[in-house]
């Protein structure tokens, strides 16, 4: 294994530390058969396949061996053709490898950009470090210069233009005129460096670290234990804030909800008289400061006797004034839901009446079903029909709706006579396929629909609208713990 890397940035310094969340465990390495599992459920076939063709048509120029090739023929065979975009008749996807070139999904190409990326990362892990050290007091007349930079910027906020373009001056440029201009050696006896002369060293060049050098493998220690750092605070901040926020508590989410608002609100009307300055100040010399170690120890040995009699006062408060305040027992939001119970004549016009279906239309001479010339849907009982998904009944049965004069109107149903009294069936009149044509001129066109008694002839179909009410489904507490 060789050496360090000449002129290769690379954190040489302690490795990345990995941050740990207190009451949680490190994470054990998977079990192979999950691993596959879930590897299985969450790539997609259809994706998958696209861009392994992809890969394979652009790996010819990049040179990969043939295991390589042998490994992604083999992965373009088990993956099925289909294409989901097909199936579902889905407009296509801009961003797909088709549009756009950019090669598509490769082993080989992943292990290759990972050995370039790997080599080349150090210089986020180097300053990385560097902040840490700053951070923590390791060295206390550079973080108190920092505090001495963020007060200066707080105080002035148009000094932000000149940091960019001073760390660009500091930590480019003059060390990069130090290396071709160096110092003289202690040995010689001089008074003053001299910026004069001509370059006594070769400009410095940044390279990538070498694979299978100390400092590629240094690379891939702290890309290791960053990967840990970002899911580490992936999961602690999600397990702080997503309980809180997203209504499992519906009273204390709806608490939060009411003073965001109320803040949201105050700021957008009087922010411009809060002292923003101080307030930054402050918080960059608060954050800063609880960074030093015995300021941490100090916290910590007085946590208990302090603050958490606070945190208990501040929690009891808070919930009593939920409990007073935050009203959530409304009833459930209750709707009307309708079904048509249609009978046929058996026989002929002058047969029996019989049961025919329940359906949700009421299938009258000008639904488009009827003009079709398609039959009917629904259920054949009146204990198969269901509420809406998400919904529930809110009442034992269903009630028939008197007024079929009047839903006749609103839903505009024409070539039908309706039942004002008794049953109230809304009946096809005889002739009904004559309802959809046009009368001719100069003869009195009749109302689309009659109000009968039930004694007059009628035609084929008849039907009559039955309503019933339901109200929100709620979620119960084994649902949500499924979920």
């Amino acid at each position: 294994m060789d050496d360090n890397t000449a002129d290769a940035i690379v954190n040489r310094d302690e490795p990345v530390p990995v941050i740990a969340f207190p009451g949680t465990t490190g994470s054990p390495s998977p079990d192979p058969e999950s691993k596959r599992s879930r590897l299985r459920e969450s790539i997609s076939n259809s994706k998958l396949k696209e861009k392994l063709q992809d890969g394979a048509a652009s790996r010819s120029e990049t040179g990969f061996s043939l295991q390589d090739r042998l490994l992604t023929k083999l992965l373009q065979q088990v993956i099925p053709t289909e294409d989901i975009e097909e199936v579902l008749d889905l407009p296509p996807d801009k961003r797909s490898s088709k549009y756009i070139g950019r090669p598509g999904f490769s082993i080989p190409l992943m292990t290759n950009n990972f050995r370039r990326f790997n080599s080349r990362i150090g210089i986020v892990f180097v300053f990385q470090t560097r902040l840490i050290r700053l951070l923590t007091w390791r060295n206390p007349t550079h973080t108190l210069s920092l505090l001495a930079v963020c007060t200066f910027v707080c105080l002035d906020s148009y000094l932000l233009a000149v940091l960019p373009i001073a760390a660009a001056l500091l930590f480019v440029m003059v060390p990069a005129y130090l290396v071709r201009h160096p110092a003289p050696p202690p040995t010689i006896a001089h008074s003053s460096y001299s910026i004069n002369g001509p370059p006594l060293a070769p400009a410095k060049t940044i390279k990538p670290a070498a694979e299978m050098s100390k400092d590629f493998f240094r690379n891939m220690r702290d890309l290791q234990n960053s990967m840990d750092d970002f899911s580490t605070v992936h999961d602690g901040v999600l397990k702080i804030i997503t309980p809180p926020t997203n209504f499992s508590n519906e009273a204390l989410s709806s608490t939060i909800f009411l003073f965001l608002f109320v803040s949201a609100c105050t700021l957008f009307i009087a922010s411009h008289l809060l002292p923003w300055r101080l307030m930054s100040l402050f918080f960059c010399w608060a954050s800063i400061t609880l960074g030093h170690p015995s300021v941490q120890q100090f916290l910590l040995n007085n946590r208990e006797s302090h603050l958490r009699p606070h945190e208990r006062k501040a929690q009891s408060w808070l919930d009593a004034w939920i409990a007073r305040d935050i009203v959530l027992d409304e009833p459930p939001e209750t709707r009307e839901v309708e079904i048509y119970e249609l009978q046929r004549r058996r026989g002929g016009r002058q047969g029996e009446w019989e049961s025919w279906i329940f359906s949700p239309n009421p299938y009258d001479p000008l639904s488009p079903q009827r003009i079709a010339g398609e039959r009917p849907k629904g259920t054949r009982f009146f204990e198969d029909v269901c509420a809406p998904k998400g919904w529930e009944w809110g009442d034992k049965k269903w009630i028939l709706d008197l007024a079929s004069r009047e839903w006749a109107e609103e839903r505009m149903v024409q070539g039908v006579e309706v039942e004002v009294e008794g049953e109230r069936w809304v009946t096809d009149l005889v002739g009904d396929d004559e309802a959809s044509s046009t009368p001719k001129k100069g003869k009195k066109t009749s109302p689309g629909w009659e109000e009968r008694d039930g004694r007059g002839t009628s035609g084929m179909w008849r039907r009559r609208r039955w309503i019933r009410t339901v109200r929100r489904k709620g979620v119960s507490s084994s649902t949500e713990k499924d979920a």
